[in-house]
């Protein structure tokens, strides 16, 4: 498929949502106010004096569309942004994060170098204090390591791949494949899993274009959307669409709440046939009738699914069963 070379500023529409972000939609909308895009901010009923700063915003640029609607919750104002916004590429942005120059330019220039993508992100900056939010500057050194559609598909089961405010797409890909969808649970993660399921390849510029903050009152640390337990039941739903028919599932990770984490996958596909431990104290045991084996006694006819997500442990568990002859994909997955 032949796609025509991006137009800077007429092709891409910048939506931005927040509510309740005064102390910082100022920053947010002068960062986007030197990026080539038109610009729709979308105010989820603040109460704040937000929606007048970004009308200040539309008088003095008229690429500004600011939109008032009532408290909906994020998903009702990503839907009605991507309806309001126009132009063949659509760019995400929250209320209290921050463009670093050229971010849209560069994402615009990577799919033109790439046409066979259809989402570019960017590497993005931890905002906040990595003491006290260890886990998310964690999440960020992680996403920022994955560059390629490769390594994007290969583990985005593991977690997010990419910074949802720092993303940019073909407007083509959201008229075929769906735009946000009402479910339970995350719905940037939802997205991005049916979008790679279809085949849309997730392509990341090597350079922050983003600085990504993280409030105590970000609804991922707020919002029961967005409880773990809930990442782990929109990635049980497409993790089961990649199991292969016929091949006995094992579960490496044999502790409860591992277990309690993928139990919507054994509904989908049925029950795990064993699992795979390095306790010595688990091994040789039988969890509901299921054996725990050591990594060496996996057999060879196993789907292994890697469920341990403490630190250091996918890294182990891969090389593992790379080095045992499993291949990705038609032996295992990576998904913790």
């Amino acid at each position: 498929m032949t796609r025509e070379s991006p137009r800077p500023g007429r092709d891409v529409a910048a939506v931005a949502i927040g509510r309740n972000e005064g102390a910082r939609l100022a920053a947010c909308l002068d960062s986007l106010a030197g990026q080539v895009a038109r610009i729709v901010y979308v105010d989820s009923g603040s109460t704040d004096g937000s929606a007048e700063i970004a009308e200040v915003f539309a008088q003095q640029d008229g690429r500004f569309r600011p939109v008032r609607i009532s408290k909906t919750g994020l998903l009702g104002a990503l839907q009605r942004g991507c309806s309001e916004s126009r132009g063949d590429f659509v760019a995400r942005m929250d209320a209290d994060d921050r463009c670093l120059p050229l971010r849209l330019e560069s994402q615009l220039g990577a799919f033109q170098q790439h046409p066979d993508w259809g989402v570019s992100a960017c590497r993005v900056a931890f905002g906040g204090d990595r003491a006290s939010q260890a886990g998310y500057a964690l999440h960020v050194e992680w996403t920022n390591g994955l560059l390629t559609p490769e390594d994007h598909f290969r583990y985005r089961f593991v977690e997010s791949p990419v910074a949802h405010p720092s993303v940019m797409w073909r407007r083509e890909v959201m008229e075929c494949h769906g735009g946000y969808a009402e479910a339970e649970g995350p719905e940037d993660y939802e997205l991005w899993l049916r979008w790679m399921g279809a085949g849309v390849r997730f392509g990341k510029l090597d350079q922050v274009g983003l600085v990504w903050n993280d409030p105590p009152h970000r609804l991922s640390r707020t919002h029961p959307a967005y409880r773990v337990e809930q990442f782990y039941e929109v990635k049980c739903r497409y993790l089961a669409e990649m199991v292969p028919t016929g091949r006995p599932i094992w579960l490496w990770g044999s502790g409860r709440v591992t277990r309690r984490r993928f139990r919507a996958l054994e509904v989908l596909r049925g029950p795990f046939q064993g699992f795979v431990d390095v306790d010595p104290r688990k091994i040789g045991q039988q969890i509901s009738g299921r054996p725990v084996v050591a990594p060496p006694q996996l057999p060879e006819e196993a789907f292994v699914i890697t469920g341990v997500g403490s630190r250091g442990a996918r890294e182990k568990m891969e090389s593992f069963l790379v080095e045992s002859g499993r291949e990705w994909g038609r032996d295992f997955l990576v998904c913790a």
